[in-house]
């Protein structure tokens, strides 16, 4: 077998365990990784509270893996807008799509188009200095509803409740900190539709909430009951068990000890109806129908609804991906259809594009850790070794490879980022926290400081003069921002939805 050529598209998680498994495989093969941002790292950078307990961790093994050189990264180059599926398909015998999931799964409820009703990717991609998002966020209300018991709900809730001071420790740009400084809200209330037994939290994030300073956690006694298959749940799953008794923890305390000035509450069992404008056509209300357990773990509505008052609902429902041009796509799951990570033609198809991979989110649903990650991975790539063995991978041309790729992006007045690029733009982002000095109260110093202007990232990234402000706008670089990108499906400020 000759060298293999394999183009890997998105530098998240998927694609880095993707392109390290790959690299491992004992395959003669060089490997491109495509990023549509400038920075890699996909969602650890862009789709994670920079607060969470564990990104660091995560940020550290994607390091050492990209660190070694033998993959390549390709920043700033968008599938679609700076090369098509056919130019990757003249240059690489194969491709491997890892995009993930950057858009919010929808809720079909009355009132979710209201202007307060937000996603909580769009978000999430906010505080983290998506630099295709809007750089403000409005946050006026002092009632606020999430709805979802997974970690982005966590996520979302407690960044809400946070004190600035105690974000500050954190990577938030300047922006972000401006935004949040004047946030007003005194309680997030948190929704699910089922019980204790169900909820999709893990038990470090939930319980991290409990030291938040001066928030309190609120959970409801009358929240907790369990079914047979609520049961099951407890006895099969240690980690179920360990979320339910910091529940059990928090539903404990004497309301005398709640005095804090912001308050996360917690409630089970109650399912979201409706979204309830005012006169105004603003959000005043979430209405929530009381559920209850069927016997399976699965619940009922009872009928009994209540009337939340809140002047902004979140919804973090799960995220759905984003289709590609020339590639299949799967509207009802928001994936690429694919039978093992080998994409086929449509929808319900058994033929298989030669040569077109998926792997991740997009393969399979935005579901699981990064274990599940780094199996789907390995799933894709026996497949793609088993095709180069047999002899059915090959690119559509003979100019082939990193060099030939390069090539056209510099024809094309793509301004591509490179690993070392990244490390100049890591260097210089640790280099704002060190400048900033220590933070008041004992909370140390600020390790980073993201810069979120795409024009200014590139700069930095390429070594060349930084004349852009560190903050900038959505829309450099004739990059449509994510209100263009998105149109209906986004759900931030500017939204065409509200329009």
């Amino acid at each position: 077998m000759s060298t293999l050529n394999v183009a890997v598209i998105g530098a998240g998680p998927a694609g880095i365990y993707a392109s390290d498994i790959l690299s491992k495989s004992g395959l003669d093969v060089n490997i491109d990784l495509f990023e549509r941002l400038p920075a890699p790292y996909g969602l650890v950078r862009y789709g994670v509270a920079p607060d969470h307990p564990r990104i660091k961790q995560i940020i550290v093994a994607l390091y050492k893996i990209l660190q070694r050189g033998d993959i390549r990264l390709l920043g700033n180059v968008e599938v679609g807008r700076d090369v098509t599926v056919e130019d990757l398909q003249a240059h690489y015998d194969a491709v491997i799509f890892a995009t993930g999931a950057d858009r919010d799964a929808p809720l079909p409820i009355p009132g979710i188009d209201l202007p307060e009703s937000y996603g909580a990717a769009d978000f999430v991609s906010w505080y983290d200095g998506n630099p295709d998002y809007p750089r403000q966020w409005p946050l006026n209300a002092k009632e606020i509803a999430v709805i979802g018991v997974g970690n982005v709900a966590l996520d979302v809730a407690r960044v809400l409740a946070k004190h600035l001071p105690d974000m500050m420790t954190t990577e938030i740009p300047e922006n972000v900190a401006a935004g949040l400084a004047e946030n007003p809200v005194t309680d997030v209330h948190v929704f699910g539709r089922r019980g204790p037994a169900q909820v999709k939290f893990t038990p470090l994030e939930l319980r991290e909430l409990g030291h938040v300073p001066d928030v309190d956690i609120i959970v409801s006694e009358e929240d907790f009951d369990f079914d047979e298959g609520s049961q099951e749940a407890l006895r099969s799953s240690n980690q179920q068990r360990q979320v339910v008794k910091t529940l059990t923890n928090y539903a404990s305390i004497d309301p005398e000890e709640r005095t804090a000035s912001r308050r996360i509450h917690i409630h089970l069992f109650e399912s979201p109806v409706e979204i309830v404008p005012d006169e105004d056509g603003h959000v005043k209300a979430l209405r929530t129908e009381r559920t209850e357990l069927t016997g399976d773990g699965n619940v009922r509505g009872t009928g009994v609804i209540t009337t939340w008052p809140v002047q902004a609902v979140y919804r973090a429902v799960g995220y759905y991906s984003s289709p590609i041009d020339g590639i299949p796509f799967d509207t009802v799951r928001g994936v690429i259809p694919n039978i093992e990570g080998r994409v086929v033609a449509e929808v319900g198809s058994e033929q298989t594009l030669n040569g077109v991979y998926a792997t991740g989110w997009v393969k399979r649903g935005p579901v699981g850790l990064i274990g599940s990650t780094k199996s789907d991975a390995q799933q894709t790539i026996a497949h793609l070794v088993e095709d180069a063995q047999a002899g059915r991978l090959a690119a559509t041309t003979s100019d082939v490879g990193h060099e030939a790729m390069v090539a056209l992006l510099e024809e094309r007045g793509v301004a591509y980022t490179t690993w070392q690029g990244w490390e100049l733009l890591d260097a210089y982002e640790q280099a704002l926290g060190a400048e900033y000095g220590e933070l008041p109260g004992d909370r140390g110093t600020r390790e980073r400081i993201k810069v979120v202007s795409r024009e200014a990232m590139t700069a930095i990234s390429r070594g060349e003069e930084v004349t852009a402000d560190l903050i900038g706008e959505p829309g450099e670089m004739g990059v449509p921002g994510a209100v263009e990108r998105f149109g209906d499906h986004y759900t931030g400020p500017g939204s065409t939805r509200h329009q």
